[in-house]
């Protein structure tokens, strides 16, 4: 088996044609965003166990709230039978010093229940784990976020809010698929802005863009200050004067590839100036439309006081990565710049 470096777009891509089969076994029963950890009890309870847990509730970043990116369930080897096996997200850690040489993670999709994705992480000892997890930080939660983001976009190309869709489209010529209680909207003159208008998990979309001019564009500070003009603009708070704006202590900027081409990702909090007590998590995709030489940016924020919000957040961000431009198509990957120590899957002899 040959070592490689993979991006987790390939592992999920590799993971949606098992599950566009056809197979008609069980489907995969859990919560999103939960797994079970198979492990014996002497690593579990020692510092390479202590390592797991740390990745898989590694807190989230940009919330209000501390909120874990994973929660788990730990299962001794021989417990892991029955229903076990028809668990959506399972990490199964192996130790063998004969048959591996290091730290491995390794994907493995539907092996005993439909829409199911598995985790090999196998390694030599212990030790090799502890040093694999500090130099890829959080590989385990990253890997198993863009598998249930990947889930949740495509749930939302099967349903989604007809308003959104419309809208976008007659405006923008893209399309979007949106959670689908999310209809009401507001229109302004090279942007959208859509809620669900909930009294709890309130969740809104923006759209808007602006020509395209050089690449300096696709900076923080550029971003932040044209996502600034766009919501002092479009969304006013409750007391006269009062306006949504970026919290700029809290905003990160990131680079990633979508549909193969360069995405500005902005990432942060938001909150109301002027009196408005308000706030909440928000995440933005800026792109090019390369015909119509103009950025197009999509966003997504909650508003949720005093509850968690890390799954809000979630849904919105895989509402931004349905986004279709005219001259694209659906490919069901969800793509990271992230790098992950992945080992090949062994294929099957023919």
């Amino acid at each position: 088996m040959r070592p490689a470096i993979f991006i987790i777009s390939w592992m999920l891509l590799i993971g949606i044609s098992a599950c566009d089969s056809g197979s008609t076994f069980t489907r995969a029963t859990g919560i999103a965003y939960e797994v079970i950890v198979v492990m014996d009890k002497a690593g579990w309870d020692s510092d390479a166990g202590e390592a797991i847990k740390s990745d898989l509730t590694s807190p989230l970043p940009y919330l209000l709230q501390e909120e874990p990116s994973m929660r788990y369930t730990y299962v001794r080897p021989d417990q892991f039978d029955g229903l076990f096996h028809y668990v959506r997200n399972i990490l199964i850690v192996n130790i063998n010093k004969d048959m591996y040489t290091k730290a491995t993670l390794i994907p493995e999709y539907d092996k005993w229940a439909r829409g199911q994705c598995i985790f090999y992480l196998n390694s030599p000892n212990y030790e090799k784990i502890e040093l694999f997890l500090a130099e890829y930080p959080n590989i385990i939660s990253r890997a198993f976020n863009d598998v249930e983001m990947n889930r949740t976009a495509n749930f939302l190309r099967e349903t989604y809010s007809p308003v959104v869709m419309e809208k976008v489209k007659d405006k923008f010529g893209i399309s979007l698929n949106a959670p689908s209680d999310i209809v009401s909207f507001k229109e302004g003159d090279d942007c959208l802005w859509f809620s669900n208008d909930a009294p709890s998990g309130r969740m809104d979309l923006l759209v808007y863009s602006f020509p395209y001019t050089n690449r300096n564009q696709f900076s923080l500070d550029y971003l932040v200050a044209k996502r600034d003009q766009i919501t002092k603009k479009m969304i006013p708070g409750a007391f006269p004067g009062s306006y949504m704006s970026t919290e700029k202590r809290v905003v990160d900027y990131q680079s990633i590839k979508f549909h193969g081409e360069y995405c500005g990702v902005l990432r942060g909090l938001w909150r109301m100036e002027g009196g408005d007590m308000m706030g909440g998590p928000f995440v933005s995709y800026a792109r090019v439309d390369v015909p119509n030489q103009r950025v197009i940016v999509t966003e997504g924020f909650v508003y949720e006081p005093q509850k968690d919000k890390r799954n809000f957040i979630r849904r919105l961000e895989a509402s931004l990565r349905t986004t279709l431009f005219p001259d694209e198509q659906a490919d069901n990957r969800v793509e990271t710049t992230v790098e992950t120590a992945i080992e090949e899957p062994k294929k099957e002899e023919k």
